[in-house]
């Protein structure tokens, strides 16, 4: 029934849930049209169980994820807000960082477009003086903008490792909500990563700067696989070598089997703990180094001007910064994994606001076979809607949007599948099936003998 509107009111507010899952598809402004939530799980689930079925298997994290498990725990997350400094030039840097913001569809910059539209600043300077340095005054609006840069960059670092130690404290607490965190967490990762071994990995990618996917791994004991190679300090390498995990089963030569519990793991935008530690012959040298999740006490060993070492890739409107190394690899193997027949792309907390990470999803779409579902707290200022209604491949796109489908507790719990009891529930199935034929048997036998 749709609402009656006043005069005043000549159109209804938008719907805050949205779901479109196959040929059935229904919108609502409020909870109470979940309050009978078996209806919508026995549509919901059944289908998201089916898409995990896929030949590819793909999953897509931003910062929801980690705001969805800090909610949890009563603690915040990472503070994205920016001031604005005193200094010549800060009006221009702040009106290009609000511009990047507003091409992606966010009415306020955060420290993404900020340290963006600053190091775009200093390469301007350094064009400059390209040829000489005698102009004093562009050498000294460098250099002051530089220290800027490192300090906003510093910053933006300890709030992530602050962020990550209390998600840990939170952890160890044990108390409730703790556990009850913990728990959504590992029943998150494992949802998707408890793939039958007979089928390609599960490949998470990740736009978060924080290791709260690979902390989550560790606890519950998936395998990850990346392109780093080494113990003490592994190194980031070109190569794509398909490289998996085997084991040899007791008693049995030759004839080596798929390890279960591993997964593919990319991290799109970079990570704390990548350095650059470049050698004369070695110009790009990206290394791993040992940072302990939620442990702000080690931060004293990060790099003291991180501009120069730490590999942290701002959220760019443009598409330059993904030519460079090690970008280019990692949105090669993006593209690579999602660009394939009868793949499915699942993203939960991610708000499309990356256009070369939308435009490689995209192109995703134009194969008939793929499949994009879309879960997320809200409709991220519309930039969601605005995906969907210009893919111009309804039939291939999924729709989970709301605070009810966002809830992390409410999408574990009921609409995700559990992959690693779904075989039981397929023999359990069977038999039951089995014993109700040979109980129709029976009784057609019974019959027919006491009639003769």
């Amino acid at each position: 029934m749709k609402p009656i509107m006043s005069e005043k009111q000549k159109t209804p507010p938008a719907p805050i849930h949205k779901v479109r899952i196959g040929t059935y598809s229904f919108e609502a402004n409020d909870e109470e049209h979940f309050d009978e939530m078996n209806q919508y799980r026995q549509k919901i689930e059944p289908w998201l169980s089916a898409l995990c079925q896929a030949d590819h298997l793909n999953l897509l994290v931003g910062n929801g994820l980690t705001t969805a498990i800090a909610q949890k725990i009563d603690v915040s997350s990472v503070d994205m807000s920016i001031q604005k400094p005193e200094c010549q030039y800060a009006e221009s840097v702040w009106m290009a960082a609000t511009n990047s913001a507003k091409s992606i569809g966010r009415n306020e910059p955060n420290i993404e477009d900020f340290i963006r539209s600053i190091s775009e600043l200093i390469q301007g300077f350094n064009i400059m003086l390209s040829d000489s340095n005698d102009n004093e005054k562009a050498v000294k609006m460098r250099d002051e903008w530089a220290q800027i840069l490192n300090q906003e960059l510093q910053s933006f670092i300890k709030k992530i490792i602050e962020t990550e130690e209390r998600i840990r404290s939170g952890f160890e607490r044990f108390d409730e909500k703790g556990q009850q965190a913990q728990r959504l967490l590992l029943s998150f990762l494992l949802s998707f990563g408890s793939r039958p071994p007979s089928r390609e990995r599960l490949h998470i990618f990740t736009t978060n700067y924080d290791r709260l996917i690979e902390y989550g791994a560790d606890l519950v004991g998936l395998r990850i696989m990346d392109r780093f190679v080494g113990s003490l300090e592994p190194v980031f390498r070109a190569s794509r070598l398909g490289i998996d995990m085997h084991y040899n089963p007791p008693g049995i030569r030759g004839e080596p089997r798929i390890l279960e519990g591993v997964i593919r793991f990319t991290k799109l935008h970079g990570s704390i703990d990548w350095v650059n530690d470049s050698m004369p012959n070695q110009p790009y040298h990206v290394l791993q180094r040992c940072l302990p999740f939620g442990k702000i006490s080690c931060f004293s060993e990060k790099p003291v001007n991180p501009v120069d070492r730490l590999m942290i890739y701002p959220n760019s409107a443009k598409d330059m910064e993904t030519l460079i190394y090690p970008y280019a690899e990692l949105f090669r193997d993006f593209a690579t994994a999602v660009c394939q027949s009868n793949t499915v792309l699942f993203t939960y907390g991610y708000g499309f606001g990356d256009d070369h990470i939308n435009r490689v999803i995209r192109d995703m779409l134009t194969i008939p076979s793929t499949h994009l579902v879309m879960i997320s707290y809200d409709d991220a200022d519309g930039r969601i809607s605005k995906f969907y209604n210009t893919a111009l491949s309804e039939s291939q796109i999924s729709l989970l949007v709301g605070p009810h489908f966002g809830d992390l507790s409410t999408l574990v719990d009921n609409y995700l599948p559990q992959p690693q009891i779904e075989q039981v529930k397929w023999k359990m199935a069977q038999l039951i099936k089995n014993r109700s034929v040979i109980n129709n048997n029976e009784q057609a036998n019974t019959s027919e003998t006491e009639e003769a």
